[in-house]
């Protein structure tokens, strides 16, 4: 019996210490189907403008590129809300560090979250929290059309929070820029780890300025065949889901990040970049470079409770962000505690060294650990969890219980 005291408390003091961190702060709440075929994906109009101006800056300090803007688009949008998306654009408080001189890692590393940002201060979010209902690990491709999320024709949509982001080429952005065939495409936006984005247009020959200017195409290949069944999702690779696509090298321009080591007008020394795509994935899924934290979905790590890492307008928690420098707040490692419920905290994750498919299938683990969470508390109990208002918590970030 005291063995099992001993542990029941372990665990309080445990949940206790991590607590502060609201679920409210996670990606969007995952939601469950059973669809298995691809539909027709219907785009809104771009009838809407924005009655916030962009606002935006892009400067270097240091070693850092920092991108800050309010994430109101520069170009019309669809009409939000919407039938397929309840929510409204709202002003933002983005800020993004990414390194100013950034070099290419020893390996490859899977994105976490959002993959960059826009020039005009618009993440790209190319996921989606909609998984199979099944095999964990089958996430939806957003824009397969096989659910309807409300997206409209710059490929993109607003988050609870009322952030507007992309998930797939930003056509108003694009038009606002003038990409344009025939001509190389100006800088789109920046990736997580520092490496510049373009969109479909680079040189025939990616060391020759000279050479013509032609669309690029991913590498990136339906498989052949049908899905596994069972308590996986049957029927056709049709690309309703990511894991419908394979990487196949040669099979187009770009490599598995969906770049390449090429000169631009930017870098006419050269750099390696990455190029958004008209086919799959468009949006890249894979870095190239070692990825700021700032970009990673929920708490970002570094923070340290109360107001949380990230809230709806982005405001840091008493710890900061963490940095590419990897600099943390204090908690249970390097860059802060894990949230409630968290399968693996992202350090872990990290040092493991996760194949593709391990961070696929983890990620729907964890999301269907999220939804459980998220069915057992009641609405205050959650409400609690955001706000920080648990009894005994505030003051006792040891853990310990309340005398």
């Amino acid at each position: 019996m005291k063995k099992k005291s001993l542990v029941a408390t372990c665990t309080i003091a445990v949940v206790s210490g991590i607590s502060l961190f609201a679920i409210a702060q996670l990606p969007p709440p995952p939601r469950m189907h059973s669809v298995t075929q691809r539909g027709v994906l219907e785009l809104l109009p771009a009838t809407s403008t924005p009655e916030i101006k962009n606002e935006v800056t892009i400067e270097v300090i240091g070693d850092d590129r920092v991108i800050r803007s309010n994430g109101i688009p520069n170009h019309k949008t669809g009409t939000f809300p919407n039938r397929g998306n309840p929510n409204r654009i709202s002003a933002q408080k983005h800020e993004y560090r990414v390194p100013a001189r950034p070099e290419v890692a020893d390996r490859i590393t899977p994105m976490h979250g959002e993959f960059g940002v826009a020039v005009n201060g618009v993440p790209f979010d190319p996921g989606a929290a909609e998984f199979f209902a099944g095999e964990p690990g089958w996430q939806y491709e957003p824009l397969s059309g096989a659910i309807a999320l409300g997206i409209d024709v710059s490929h993109a949509h607003v988050q609870p929070t009322g952030k507007y982001h992309y998930h797939g080429l930003p056509t108003g952005l694009i038009d606002s820029i003038r990409v344009e065939s025939g001509k190389h495409s100006p800088l789109v936006g920046w990736a997580a780890d520092g490496f510049p984005i373009y969109a479909v247009y680079g040189y025939s020959k990616p060391d020759d300025a000279s050479s013509r200017v032609q669309k690029l195409t991913s590498s990136y290949q339906l498989k052949e065949g049908n899905r596994p069944g069972g308590d996986a999702p049957g029927g056709k690779y049709d690309g309703t889901f990511v894991r419908d696509y394979e990487f196949v090298a040669g099979s187009g321009d770009l490599d598995e990040c969906n770049g390449r080591q090429c000169f631009t007008p930017e870098f006419p020394e050269g750099t390696y970049a990455y190029f958004m795509t008209e086919q799959w994935p468009v949006v890249p899924r894979n870095y190239r470079g070692t990825p700021s934290n700032d970009f990673r979905h929920g708490p970002r790590p570094g923070g340290t409770g109360g107001q949380m890492a990230a809230g709806p307008q982005g405001q840091g928690g008493p710890g900061g962000w963490a940095r590419p420098s990897g600099r943390g707040g204090p908690g249970l490692g390097p860059g802060g505690p894990p949230r409630p419920g968290e399968v693996l905290p992202w350090f872990v994750q990290e040092s493991l060294n996760l194949s593709e498919s391990q961070t696929e299938q983890l990620a729907a683990l964890q999301t269907l650990v999220d939804e459980r969470l998220q069915s057992i508390l009641t609405k205050d109990q959650l409400r609690q969890l955001q706000r920080g208002e648990l009894p005994g918590i505030r003051g006792n970030r040891a853990g310990g219980r309340p005398q």
